[in-house]
């Protein structure tokens, strides 16, 4: 079964067994009230403010880019490109306007340019003008193909315009990330200087992440693949900054180094529409794409996890999802239902919707933001579309009549409070009704649109909406995309400015995110075709629980009524804390079982938090008390005692100091549970590199310099295996965590072990390093740039050595060393031009310090150590390299730029050591 066919059938098939308490002409005549709404308001704006972008409904006059006092972040929205006529377009499809469509289609031709200078949200000139001339598009093909009267001179113009304006948000996409910035000049591009100032760098999880249904339309009606490449690199990039523990997301970050910025999560502003494009995104673009639902499945799960309290939707911390940080909700999370009934998550759906009609019949409308006890935290209502959008969604899967008495609600309400003689006009305060000089776009795009559709007996009267999709701005994209080719001459001109944009912009994007999960088919049900929904009264009874509540988030859902108790027998035996493994998925989903949770500290460091609610059962509950308290007990016996599995005895960084010290020491680390292991066998040699950014946790910056080094970060900010993660990816071989906590140190046994996230996918080794030590290891390399130093069991610095002696001679002395370059997926070798058997004078020094401290920890002579083990070995190693090939990946930097370095890093750890 296709995405598509599964999609139709989520939407419409429980519509079969709707029971009509209103009549049909009842509806008819809200059908047609809708009508003489969106005309009224549509008429206005054409009447008093086309071409402008917006319609100032008490004023009646338009509202130009710069010609009206700035209202900030929402002046971004506008571009003087007749905003909301592009934005209505398909509205007038829908409603079967057809000559005025047409009429429409033809002013948008005439008076639509895009060639100006004036800086305009990325986001917002996707869904509504990219969207708006795509459904409009879409709309002109459909309606001449069934009717050839209408349109026949119409030459694929609107996708012409919507092509231009996509090669001019282009450059928003210039960052490393991959992320798009968040505004970009129409005529100009991208002003870099601006580009790194707070507010150009940072931008929203859904303006990042909203994007790929209409770029990928784009791309597969033009041919420019660049479009749904770059949408489809943000929402991976945006999928690999997800917390790995919680899987939630923050709502804001930095484009550059994907740093998050605003660490809150939740479903509302900021956040709202990547959620809904990863599952879209799946419906539109078929099961080849099936990434995007297992994406969207694993944030589902969290967020009815973390998110939902009740029926409330509060915004939690993403590393610590126990921690609320509100206790308000924004209205833009009314969208949430109608997105769980294409889930097929009809129960949760009905309930919250429920909640949020409680708060409309209070207030008469969704305040902007509202608290958990239905009260008023923000005024304001700008006639937003997504509780009409989600009553719409009830409405078709379930054919309950209830929800047509919503939308009669929301349409008198309406019509009595916001109607003006030039239009619609936003509220600035619920509570009094009083008016704001607006209407957005949005208004006649969505609202209208979804009341319409609401209200309309024949599904298939003028566009048969079952073969579309709708964005986030509820514009038609169809299902079908091959349905709707573009003629030849056309198409070789997309295939010129296609690669006339690859020559302007592909080169400057090298930094292509690499996906972390594998493509894996996943059946797909709709649990909407359960026997109970075909029952008005079960839903009446969902809704009964959540009425009459004072708080939302003491509701009693259906899902906490009906959790069923898993039986406890000895196929489920329950896993012990000797068993336990945090890098273990199956302990994992265990502990969850048992309401345990693993939260990630900011160091590092992980917490067990049981919330016995959470749990599957009662009898899970009560096992994960037990386990609590084994855990309690095991982790006192294995703190006392070494022979415990989980003691872990440290390893050592040892510096090899040439020239030679009077003193050889070296530095316990403590060792991580995931990545290459060093207990008891041959380490690492290598050469260091202070990684930026120091925390690791987004892509490392200068990765040809960290290529085959050992890079040294910082502690704190993600998760020890996401900084592995970081190090692996710039080709690093291993990395060291400076602490930064005084009073944590080696001397006082403070030794423990780094976990991981529990999916082991890393294979270099990674050490922490205390703060004492990590002081003088930076002072060290300020004063030796080309520091090279051992990492792993101090017992095998002897054996590791000669057995990795042609590659540690490449180390100390770079004139033997042999380099391969890279050029155009071609190879050049470039070797020495005299090689010989001349033991290096480095190499001897090295091997002195070698000796130096295997006497003082052993109390032994290196001959005693390694007898059979002697420099005649070495030169044998030498002729087989060379005649082998040894590969350096990287361009070491000068010796006075890397002393700078290492001496700014030392002065700056010098500075804080006495810091708390």
């Amino acid at each position: 079964m296709t995405s598509r066919i599964l999609y139709t059938i989520c939407l419409s098939l429980l519509s079969m067994c709707t029971v009509h308490s209103m009549t049909s002409e009842e509806k008819d005549q809200l059908r047609l009230q809708v009508i003489d709404m969106f005309k009224h308001g549509y008429n206005s704006y054409m009447k008093y403010a086309f071409p402008a972008d917006e319609l100032m409904p008490l004023s009646c006059k338009g509202r130009y880019r710069g010609s009206e006092p700035s209202r900030g972040d929402i002046d971004d929205a506008l571009g003087n490109f007749s905003l909301t006529l592009v934005d209505s377009l398909d509205t007038l499809a829908v409603m079967g306007m057809f000559d005025e469509f047409e009429h429409a289609v033809r002013q948008v031709i005439q008076y639509v340019s895009f060639d100006r200078d004036v800086i305009v949200s990325v986001f917002e000139t996707n869904i509504r003008m990219i969207g708006g001339l795509l459904g409009g598009h879409i709309c002109a093909k459909y309606i001449h193909a069934r009717h050839p009267s209408h349109l026949s001179w119409y030459r694929d113009e609107l996708l012409v315009l919507a092509h231009d304006l996509g090669i001019r948000l282009l450059p928003a996409f210039n960052t490393t990330s991959g992320l798009p910035l968040p505004r970009v000049n129409l005529r100009y591009g991208i002003d870099l200087t601006l580009s790194k100032s707070d507010q150009e760098r940072f931008t929203c999880t859904a303006c990042a992440g909203t994007l790929i249904l209409e770029w990928a339309t784009l791309s597969r009606l033009t041919g420019n693949h660049l479009f749904e490449q770059y949408a489809d690199r943000a929402m991976s990039y945006l999928w690999e900054r997800r917390h790995r523990q919680s899987n939630l997301m923050g709502t804001i970050l930095n484009v550059h180094s994907g740093d998050w910025i605003v660490r809150e999560s939740g479903i509302g502003a900021g956040i709202d529409s990547y959620y809904e494009y990863l599952f879209k995104a799946y419906v539109l673009l078929g099961e080849k794409n099936n990434d995007y639902l297992s994406r969207f499945e694993e944030h589902y799960s969290s967020i009815m996890s973390y998110v939902q309290r009740g029926v409330a939707m509060v915004n939690v911390h993403m590393h610590q999802p126990y921690r609320s940080t509100k206790n308000h909700m924004d209205a833009l999370l009314a969208f949430w239902p109608g997105l769980q009934v294409m889930a097929g998550d009809i129960k949760s759906a009905i309930e919250m919707h429920e909640m949020l009609y409680q708060v409309v019949q209070k207030h008469k409308f969704l305040p902007e933001a509202f608290t958990t006890d239905y009260g008023i935290h923000w005024k304001s209502h700008p006639l937003r579309p997504e509780f009409v959008e989600s009553t719409y969604f009830l409405y078709k899967a379930t054919g309950d009549p209830h929800y047509l008495e919503v939308g009669r609600t929301i349409l008198t309400n309406l019509e009595e409070h916001t109607r003006v003689p030039c239009g619609y006009a936003a509220l600035s305060d619920v509570s009094t009704v009083q008016k704001e000089d607006r209407m957005d776009s949005f208004v006649l795009a969505e609202t209208f649109k979804y009341l319409y559709l609401l209200f309309d007996s024949i599904p298939h009267r003028y566009i048969d909406i079952d073969q579309f999709l709708f964005t986030t701005e509820a514009h038609l994209l169809p299902l079908n995309l091959l349905l709707f080719n573009i003629n030849d001459t056309l198409k070789t001109e997309f295939n010129r400015l296609t690669l006339k944009s690859i020559e302007q912009y592909e080169p400057r994007n090298v930094s292509m995110s690499e996906r972390l999960n594998e493509r894996k088919a996943k059946s797909y049900q709709c649990p909407a075709m359960d026997d109970q929904f075909q029952s008005h009264q079960y839903k009446e009874n969902l809704r009964q629980n959540v009425r009459g509540n004072q708080d939302m988030t003491e509701a009693i859902t259906a899902a906490s009524k009906n959790m069923e108790k898993r039986n406890n027998n000895a196929s489920n035996r329950r896993l012990t804390a000797a068993e336990f493994s945090p890098d273990d998925p199956v302990h994992i989903i265990q502990l969850k079982e048992m309401g345990i949770q693993l939260q990630s500290l900011p160091d590092g460091q992980i917490q067990l938090i049981h919330i016995a609610s959470t749990a599957q059962s009662l009898n899970d509950a009560e096992d994960g008390l037990h386990f609590m308290q084994e855990m309690i007990d095991f982790m006192k016996h294995t703190n006392a005692n070494e022979n415990s599995p989980l003691h872990r005895i440290p390893l050592s960084v040892i510096p090899i100091s040439i020239p030679s010290s009077k003193i050889a020491f070296d530095f316990p680390v403590s060792t991580a549970q995931f990545g290459k292991q060093l207990h008891g066998t041959q380490g690492i040699f290598a050469q260091l590199y202070v990684v930026q950014p120091f925390s690791a946790c987004s892509q490392i910056l200068f990765s040809p310099h960290v290529h085959s080094r050992v890079g040294i970060i910082r502690r704190g900010d993600c998760m020890f295996i996401d900084k592995a993660r970081s190090l692996e990816h710039a080709n690093a071989i291993g990395g060291i965590v400076i602490d930064h906590n005084l009073s944590l140190a080696s001397s006082t046994g403070s030794i423990f072990s780094m976990t991981g996230d529990g999916n082991n996918n890393v294979h270099i080794p990674l050490v922490l390093m205390f703060k004492d030590e990590a002081f003088q290891l930076l002072h060290l390399l300020s004063k030796q740039p080309y520091l090279i130093i051992y990492i792993g069991d101090g017992n095998y610095l002897a054996e590791s050595f000669y057995a990795q002696i042609d590659y540690i001679e490449s180390l100390v002395d770079a004139s033997k060393r042999i380099n391969r370059r890279w050029t155009y997926g071609q190879h050049e070798m470039i070797d020495q031009k005299k090689q010989c058997l001349v033991i290096s004078e480095k190499l001897i020094r090295f091997e002195t310090r070698i000796k130096q401290y295997v006497t003082r920890t052993n109390n032994k002579s290196l001959s005693e150590i390694s007898s059979n083990t002697t420099m005649d070995t070495y030169r044998a190693a030498l002729d087989r390299l060379i005649k082998s090939v040894s590969s350096d990946a990287e361009q070491i930097p000068s010796s006075n730029s890397t002393q700078q370095s290492h001496d700014k890093l030392y002065e700056t750890v010098s500075d804080s050591k006495n810091e708390p």
